[in-house]
Parts: structure tokens; C-alpha cells; sequence
């Protein structure tokens, strides 16, 4: 992006230029399953060679800026207490049970594909397994939780805007036996097009309607529209392989406490985050054998 006005011109955005990035494409349960078992989809950018200001904790040599997103505008619990006891619930089920668990999700499919049919759209029903089987390229992500933005306080959006990606936004994938249907789709995909996106911002103008406390509050974009302050573009590529599983999904990790002070995580969802992602990456490195290694990155262009 050009020179962007106040108050957009912010921490990561004060200034133009152009990064190098890692985007990451998941689903969000703790276990590996089948792509019958559909779940919420997430989305992680890491933008590196940032420099400026860093948030509490970072270590000397943290050069990137994280987004965690999710497909939804809100968090599926309102604060860290009931956040707390959907993972208590998603930890006694989590690598058991499969069989039920695919049962459970096409059923939950239909509960929500109905709730739809009429104009609604239940995030617990999402959460628990209803996820509709449509292109995760197709996806607009949100941050669900608010951060500092310099001055201001907003949450973000990461949104498909090259015509090749908003062709595919609703479209329906066929599961048919693959277990792995997204990655095949994903890959495919990239095999013969890139990719578009904006990151864009919605600005807090209302602390009653829009809450920092309680993340299940969608703040009403009628009141305050997500307005683009980036945009991020992908070449045609191999979507994934066996070494780059290595390297991004084994040798990095991704937070919302990975970055600028001038972005700093908000709420209490975002609090008990932070403790919550150290000690998942310290886990998965020692289990993995790899240790994480955070790219530098050579800064603005």
C-alpha cells in the first residue's frame, strides 16, 4: 500500500514498504484428523525483517509481526473462563474416537447447512464439528480478538480479493475418502494461479457495542466497516510438501505475543494466549526433535 492516512498509518503500517511472509493454512482441533471431520478453519501470517518496538517478553534477536486467525468473526467463548472449559471438553476427546467424531461433524453439517437455510449461523455448531465443507481458499479470516493499533484499539481481517480465490469463495469440496481433501485442494489450486489478499482493520468506536472483554461479540460493521491497510500476494507454488511441513509447521510457531508493542493483544482470551502458546511450541519442539527458529528477515523494501 501507498502512504496510508491517520489514524491508519500505525505501528507495522506507518510507513510503506514491502515484506517477505509465511502464510499458514489449518484446522483448528488438537489432533490430526480425517478432512471428514470438519472443523474451523485458521489462518497464520508471519511478516518478517520488522522492526520497531517489540512486545513484552520477545527475545533480542524477533524481527516478525504474527496474525492468528480464524474464519469467523468472533471467538467461540467470551472470555478465559469459558474458554477453559471448551478445552477441558476438547482435551478428553482429543486422538479418540474418530469413527464417532466423523459421524458427529456430517450430522452437525446438516444441523448448521439448515440454520443457514434461514439466515443464521451458529458458531457452536461450527465449533463442534458443523464447519460446511467449502474451500478454505475461499475463507475470510479474523483476528476475533482486539489489539492495540497504535492509538487505537481494532481487530483485523485477512479477506480473498484476486478473482481466481473469490471464485471459490462458498464452493463446495467433495471429501469422497480423502483424508487429507484441503491440502489436495490447496495444492492444486496453487499449482496454477497465485493469490490475492487485503489485511484489513475495524477500528473500536463504540465501547458498549464493541467489547475488548468479550471476544463472542461481533462488533457491528455497519457502525465501523474493516477498512484495507495491506495487501499480501502469493506466486503459483508447490502449496505443500513434506519439507516445507518441515520447516514452517516443525520449525516455526505463530502467535498474537509474536510482535510489535504497537500491536499488543487485548482481552482475555488474548492473555491466557500468550502462556498457553509458549508452552505448546516449548511441547512441540521437544517432542519434534526440532527446535523453532524464527527467520529475521531483511526488513522493509
Amino acid at each position: 500500500m501507498g502512504d496510508l492516512p491517520e489514524p491508519l498509518a500505525q505501528g507495522l503500517f506507518s510507513a510503506p514498504g514491502r515484506y517477505a511472509g509465511v502464510m499458514r493454512l489449518s484446522t483448528n482441533p488438537g489432533d490430526v484428523l480425517d478432512d471428514s471431520v470438519s472443523a474451523p478453519r485458521g489462518l497464520a501470517l508471519k511478516i518478517v525483517g520488522v522492526e520497531g518496538e517489540r512486545l513484552p517478553g520477545s527475545r533480542p534477536d524477533d524481527r516478525a509481526q504474527d496474525f492468528v486467525m480464524a474464519n469467523a468473526p468472533v471467538f467461540a467463548a467470551p472470555n478465559s473462563a469459558a474458554f477453559l472449559k471448551n478445552l477441558k471438553l476438547l482435551a478428553k476427546t482429543t486422538d479418540k474416537a474418530e469413527g464417532a467424531k466423523k459421524v458427529l461433524s456430517a450430522a452437525l453439517r446438516t444441523t448448521e447447512a439448515v440454520i443457514e437455510a434461514f439466515g443464521g449461523e451458529s458458531a457452536t455448531v461450527v465449533a463442534l464439528g458443523g464447519q460446511p465443507l467449502t474451500h478454505i481458499l475461499g475463507e475470510t479470516f479474523y483476528s476475533q480478538t482486539p489489539f492495540l493499533y497504535g492509538r487505537n484499539v481494532a481487530k483485523f481481517s485477512i479477506a480473498p480479493v484476486s478473482s481466481e480465490l473469490k471464485a471459490l469463495e462458498g464452493e463446495m469440496v467433495s471429501i469422497d475418502g480423502r483424508a487429507d481433501a484441503h491440502r489436495d485442494e490447496v495444492n492444486a489450486f496453487f499449482k496454477r494461479n497465485g493469490g490475492e489478499w487485503e489485511l484489513r482493520v475495524q477500528f473500536l468506536t463504540d465501547t458498549d457495542a464493541m467489547p475488548i472483554e468479550d471476544a463472542s461479540v461481533e462488533w457491528p460493521e455497519d457502525d465501523s466497516p474493516y477498512v484495507t491497510v495491506a495487501r499480501i500476494r502469493a506466486a503459483a507454488q508447490d502449496g505443500w510438501s513434506e519439507a516445507k511441513a518441515k520447516e514452517i509447521d516443525d520449525g516455526l510457531s505463530f502467535s498474537p505475543w509474536h510482535g510489535l508493542a504497537a500491536h499488543r493483544p487485548l482481552g482475555s482470551i488474548n492473555r491466557v494466549r500468550k502462556e498457553s502458546y509458549e508452552s505448546s511450541t516449548a511441547f512441540r519442539a521437544e517432542r519434534n526433535g526440532c527446535p523453532i527458529h524464527e527467520p529475521r528477515g531483511g526488513g522493509a523494501a
